[in-house]
């Protein structure tokens, strides 16, 4: 058996605002916007560059009480883990280009990390993980 886990839904305020940061900014690729008329929604899926593992399905709050998550799906906690093969590299640009920061970079046993905010308030870690950690291990 194989199983993958293909999307994961980000709810969002404004698709277009949402495109905006995650393409122009952190430079993710727009795999999909599709308008989908019998739900009067889109079908926006982004990436990170040359990634193949999962995307972000950029979801609009259609209810009031998913409004509420907008910036805290994970209850305050990191949501989102930005694998990268030089963190040095993106976290220099993500910082030049206003990337506000919480955690400041720091080594760590498994790889060095650094924790972002996202244009909702989410957070993320930018991490390059070390060659012989099991996750970097599977990153295709």
């Amino acid at each position: 058996m194989k199983q993958n886990i293909i999307h994961i839904a980000l709810v969002v305020k404004d698709y277009d605002e949402a495109i905006a940061f995650y393409v122009d900014k952190l430079s993710f690729e727009l795999i999909e916007d599709t308008y989908l008329p019998e739900q009067d929604k889109r079908w926006v899926v982004v990436a990170p560059p040359n990634s193949s593992g999962v995307t972000l399905l950029l979801a609009k709050a259609s209810k009031p009480e998913q409004h509420d998550f907008i910036g805290n799906q994970a209850g305050g906690r990191v949501f989102l883990f930005l694998n990268t093969d030089d963190f040095w590299r993106d976290y220099n640009h993500m910082v030049s280009i206003g990337i506000n920061f919480i955690r400041e970079p720091k080594e760590q046993e498994y790889g060095i990390v650094a924790v972002f905010e996202d244009l909702y308030g989410n957070l993320w870690d930018l991490l390059q993980l070390n060659a012989d950690h099991p996750s970097a291990m599977r990153v295709p």
